[in-house]
């Protein structure tokens, strides 16, 4: 069987005005996300959808979400093939599409991980790595939609 882990979280609404959702203009879309002993993540709605700015969005979450859990299995892939990174760095960009009802979907996630290895031999190695990382992670594998890689890779030593 399977092993199975579940993930328990609180999220807060805080955007109550005093008047609740009387209409559409009458509240916020702030609200919290916590969970034990872990710092309190400020969340709303994009800016779009009447949200606050300041704080993060369902949807960068999402693309936060993948970006994330494709660097953990990168720098865990690479530590055991004696690929050693010094520095990564994605700058990840999703795209959701609105549809007419006023809903929406995901059509695709491109990450960009910038990669520093320690030596230019392991370069190969270290691109290659990218395909498996997505193929493990966990996230990726729960989206019905693409994540593309456009990753990039150097030496220190270059």
């Amino acid at each position: 069987m399977a092993k199975q882990h579940r993930y328990t979280l609180t999220t807060k609404w805080t955007g109550n005005t005093g008047t609740g959702t009387s209409s559409y203009k009458s509240y916020e879309r702030n609200h919290i996300i916590q969970s034990e002993n872990k710092p309190v993540i400020p969340g709303s709605s994009d800016p779009s959808f009447r949200g606050d700015k300041t704080r993060y969005n369902p949807e960068e979450l999402l693309v936060a979400s993948l970006s994330s859990c494709h660097m953990l299995w990168y720098l865990h892939l690479c530590a055991e093939s004696g690929v050693i990174v010094i520095d990564y760095v994605d700058q990840a960009m999703g795209t959701m599409v609105e549809t007419a009802d006023g809903g929406g979907h995901f059509s695709e996630v491109t990450l960009r991980p910038v990669v520093v290895v320690a030596e230019a031999t392991m370069i190969q190695k270290a691109n290659e790595l990218h395909h498996q990382a997505n193929k493990l992670c966990f996230i990726a594998n729960s989206c019905n939609f693409p994540v593309y890689h456009e990753p990039a890779c150097s030496a220190l030593n270059n």
